[in-house]
């Protein structure tokens, strides 16, 4: 049950900055790894490597991590996954001096983002789960967007600094700054005072445990259609969100300002659309609100596929990113308030793993597609069935 108390603001407030300060240093030393080893080997096949291992362990790991989430303390299980991500990045920077061999560097560095992958996938379900200890459920909606706003704001500007620390560091100082932030998000958050978790009836196996989960969510329609549609949705945003700077060096020119100017409209549309269901909060029916997230981003899409003036495909791409925020947003709002308290990690766990599959199996399906096919007609056709998919929400 969520406290009713009056302080239930600063605690939430809080938590999403520990968490935020937790990401800010991750998505810097992801960035740094990508970067680093694309330059290091200019070896697509390196860096395909380091990009399957930042999601997959997530895929594996996430609904056992709902599991855990339901059956345990959340606090604690989130400050163990951070710090477990810590520890690995921390280590990595002691022993980084010590590898001269290239490859065995490599090595290294991949199988330090399998367990950060690992870690994440055990910390992410958790953390949704914790919203709705924290936060009445009539504030849900506004209190997701600014954690949207607040996560957009780490993603926009860790690029940025990793960016800096590689161009005046090394990846050392990168990896340096992850385990800094760590430490003060953890800190943080062992000062916020979670409420009274409402445990799960544990079985004798954890895996048995998974079979209730997904059998809870398969036999609800509501939360079976939610996650169905959100699968889809970041599946067919693929195109026109991660292939968005192959269309702009492809059309507009390849050149580091079109290309930083795509990013920033993304990131800057993201920020507003996490502020705006932030104020807003949506329409009294959520189903409303995401069809017609769902329809702004399907015609954005279409409209940055059809452009042919760079500076309306970066109108367009802002609007992209408030859409998306406001789908997201939604969706996540939508889940907290239709699974039972108990299964919250489970459901959540189900929607971390779809999003750590649904986005390389969409890279994979559209990237060689391509390269057979205008990205234009690609980007255009998903945007329809991004406004099908809308019309598809609408009907109960």
């Amino acid at each position: 049950m969520v406290e009713q108390q009056s302080n239930w603001r600063k605690r939430a407030i809080m938590f999403f900055t520990s968490q935020c300060i937790s990401l800010f240093g991750s998505q810097i030393v992801q960035m740094a790894i990508v970067w680093y080893v694309t330059l290091q080997t200019n070896s697509g096949l390196w860096v395909a490597a380091f990009s399957i291992c930042s999601y997959l362990p997530q895929f594996f790991v996430s609904f056992l991590g709902g599991v855990l989430a339901d059956r345990y303390n959340r606090k604690y299980l989130m400050i163990g996954a951070d710090t477990l991500i810590a520890a690995v990045t921390l280590l990595m920077l002691l022993i980084m001096p010590y590898i001269t061999a290239e490859p065995m560097l490599l090595t290294a560095l991949l199988i330090m983002s399998i367990v950060r992958s690992a870690g994440a996938g055990i910390q992410n379900p958790a953390v949704n789960a914790t919203v709705p200890q924290l936060v009445p459920e009539e504030h849900r909606m506004r209190y997701n967007g600014i954690n949207a706003a607040m996560q957009s704001v780490v993603q926009f500007a860790a690029p940025a600094v990793a960016a800096v620390v590689l161009s005046i560091n090394t990846l050392r100082s990168a990896l340096g700054i992850d385990a800094v932030t760590a430490l003060i998000g953890i800190g943080l958050f062992l000062c916020v005072r979670l409420p009274e978790q409402e445990r799960s009836k544990q079985t004798p196996s954890i895996f048995a445990d998974m079979g209730i989960g997904t059998r809870y969510a398969y036999s609800h329609k509501s939360i079976r259609k939610t996650l169905t549609i959100y699968g889809l949705f970041v599946f067919f945003t693929v195109p026109a969100g991660y292939l968005s700077g192959l269309l702009v060096s492809r059309v507009y020119g390849d050149t580091y300002w079109y290309l930083t100017a795509a990013e920033l409209a993304g990131f800057g549309g993201m920020m507003l659309g996490g502020l705006l269901m932030s104020v807003w909060g949506g329409f009294k029916s959520h189903r409303l609100t995401l069809a017609i997230a769902l329809t702004l981003f399907g015609a954005m899409a279409i409209g940055m596929g059809g452009s042919t003036f760079f500076y309306l495909y970066l109108v367009f791409m802002g609007l992209y990113g408030i859409a998306l925020t406001a789908a997201q947003t939604t969706i996540t709002t939508m889940l907290q308030e239709e699974t039972e308290s108990t299964m919250q990690g489970r459901v959540f766990g189900l929607m971390s793993s779809l999003y750590s599959s649904c986005y390389p199996i969409g890279m994979l399906f559209f990237g060689p597609m391509a390269d057979q096919f205008p990205l234009q007609w690609i980007m255009i056709g998903s945007g329809m069935v991004l406004i099908i998919l809308a019309l598809i929400v609408r009907n109960p």
